[in-house]
């Protein structure tokens, strides 16, 4: 069944979200939300009112970014944040200077990699993730793990909307939380009390979108 969308009554500058509920499967988790931010991630005017947002909100927790690795999808906005804050109206020490911009490379492992040419946009480097959501850390932690192994420094963690407040330690800066969509839930797929009730999966659920069953 095609799930139902609907706007939630909270805005967040020009920035608003569409959600569905029901019973919703990800690479690592079942929720009973989908968080849609298709036009965050393809719209130029959605994805900058993402990025200024995200920006202002970001002064006070990270100041050096070098690289900003985008996941799930979020290039589009990865770039305009990296316009924001080499601005100089931005309280960054970034400002004037020059910002990566990285799409995530997948293996075959699963495991993110990156050739040998973009290895120096990491390799020392003070680097962000962007994600559009965060829910129960999985796809943050690959992304950690690849930070470190091409020996680069996480910054901090972007999303658009997140579950957790923090991840191994690192704060997770959002627009939108569980305090927007107070019954939202995310669970192991063994432990999913919708799946133990026998309701059938809704959609499954990439960064690509979701796709109806």
């Amino acid at each position: 069944m095609e799930p139902r969308f609907y706007k939630i009554p909270v805005c967040v500058g020009d920035v608003s979200l569409n959600v569905a509920k029901g019973h919703f499967a990800t690479r690592n988790s079942h929720t009973n939300y989908f968080i849609d931010v298709t036009s965050q991630q393809s719209s130029i005017r959605d994805a900058d009112a993402v990025a200024q947002q995200l920006a202002q909100r970001s002064q006070t927790q990270f100041l050096m970014v070098d690289t900003i690795l985008c996941m799930d999808g979020t290039r589009v906005i990865g770039t305009c944040l990296a316009q924001k804050l080499t601005q100089g109206g931005f309280r960054s020490i970034n400002a004037g200077k020059e910002i990566y911009v990285l799409r995530e490379n997948v293996g075959t492992s699963g495991k993110l990699i990156f050739r040998d040419n973009a290895r120096f946009m990491l390799e020392g480097k003070n680097v962000l993730l962007l994600l559009a959501s965060v829910t129960t850390g999985g796809t943050v932690r690959r992304g950690i793990d690849c930070v470190k192994y091409y020996q680069g420094q996480v910054a901090g963690i972007a999303a658009v909307y997140s579950h957790q407040k923090e991840i191994d330690g690192i704060p997770v800066v959002s627009l939108f939380n569980t305090n927007d969509i107070p019954d939202y839930a995310s669970y192991l797929p063994e432990e999913c009390p919708m799946c133990r009730e026998k309701r059938e999966l809704d959609a499954v659920v990439d960064k690509y979108g979701y796709s109806a069953l």
